[in-house]
């Protein structure tokens, strides 16, 4: 019912908002459900063939004609957005590598999982992507009415849930999320129920191998599993931590957007794309809504969707490695400054006594995860 609500509305995400805070306030309210895990595992799957659906040859083609200007753009804001989530961890705001996954401009859903798959606390990173997407999703349709003059920008859409399907793709693409979440199973690969799928998927689909086949019933299902799971993992001490840290993730999310409108100045000026084009392209997150605006006004749709997809896969290749970089370095600033506020030598020890036996838990939380 929430998602309907929220569908009806036009917020972003709604199919996966809904279930999500349907979940935290059974949760809050001391209920005791929980996701099984082959549902859990199943929707993963179909969210990386979802995600893969998007790289068609089009966007391969658009890509390899311009790749240096994607990459150099793609590379400074996902820079920006390592450093927005380093300041944020070393001030504490956000638990560990927290604030690198809350601020990663990918897709949410995918965001989410990769970061519970590394370590990170998925609550708070779903806290930090969705709030992204709904000040990114307010802001595009103010941006468009500025160089364009239609009514065609609005965002509430009209889904048809139960169209025809073709059968052999759907075949196809649920083979492949069943035989990558077998491989992901095998490899023990972090986060392999949604990464692999959505490679082996990505390059069928990309090369015109497959038709990647996904009914708008199994996404809306597979999105509300999500919701779900990551919602009846918060707890009331999560909710109070989100609610305390919302002015200093608001201040951030809009720094990241100010400095991606930069990056759309730039390429108005210096290549000559259309402004709206620009803006859309370089936006940070809320993709939906990216695609419906691109979709419904005179853009360069292609070099939207390449540039975001582009960025969307850097951000899952690099991540894990910028979020370990910043974990050692927040971890490496902290230490010393303990030990030099210290007065006695015994202070000092037990500073490193105790950042060591913290050290200790966190590679044994990682090796439960593992």
């Amino acid at each position: 019912m929430l998602a309907a609500l929220l569908e009806a509305v036009g917020m972003p995400a709604a199919l996966l908002l809904g279930p999500m805070i349907a979940a935290i306030l059974v949760e809050t309210g001391g209920g005791a459900i929980r996701v099984p895990r082959l549902p859990h595992y199943g929707a993963q799957a179909v969210i990386g063939c979802l995600i893969a659906g998007a790289i068609s040859p089009a966007i391969v083609a658009t890509f390899l004609g311009r790749w240096p200007l994607f990459v150099g753009v793609v590379l400074a804001v996902v820079a920006a957005s390592a450093l927005l989530g380093w300041v944020i961890s070393r001030l504490r705001i956000m638990p560990g590598t927290t604030a690198v996954w809350g601020l990663s401009p990918g897709a949410a859903p995918a965001m989410m999982l990769m970061a519970e798959g590394f370590g990170a606390d998925a609550r708070l990173v779903a806290f930090m992507q969705y709030l992204r997407v709904v000040l990114v999703a307010c802001a595009a349709p103010m941006i468009a009415r500025l160089w364009v003059h239609t009514p065609a920008v609005a965002t509430v859409r009209y889904v048809a849930w139960l169209p025809p399907i073709h059968w052999l793709s759907f075949a196809e693409t649920l083979a492949i999320g069943v035989c990558g979440g077998v491989l992901a199973s095998i490899l023990r690969v972090p986060a392999g129920m949604l990464l692999v799928p959505m490679i082996a998927a990505a390059a069928l689909h990309g090369s015109g191998l497959v038709e990647i086949e996904l009914p708008p019933w199994l996404v809306a299902a597979s999105y509300a599993v999500l919701g779900w799971s990551i919602g009846l993992s918060f707890t009331r001490e999560i909710l109070a931590h989100a609610t305390r840290t919302l002015p200093q993730t608001i201040l951030a999310i809009l720094s990241l957007m100010t400095f991606c409108g930069g990056l759309a100045f730039l390429l108005v000026k210096m290549v000559g794309i259309d402004p709206l084009t620009a803006y859309l392209a370089t936006s940070p997150g809320g993709l939906n809504a990216v695609l419906v605006i691109a979709a419904s006004t005179k853009v360069n749709l292609s070099f939207v969707m390449a540039l975001q997809t582009v960025r969307f896969v850097v951000v899952l290749a690099v991540g894990p490695s910028i979020a370990r970089l910043v974990a050692n370095r927040v971890t490496e600033e902290i230490v010393p400054s303990t030990a030099e506020k210290s007065a006695t030598p015994s202070e000092v020890a037990a500073a490193a006594v105790e950042a060591d036996v913290t050290l200790a838990r966190v590679r044994e939380s990682e090796a439960e995860l593992d």
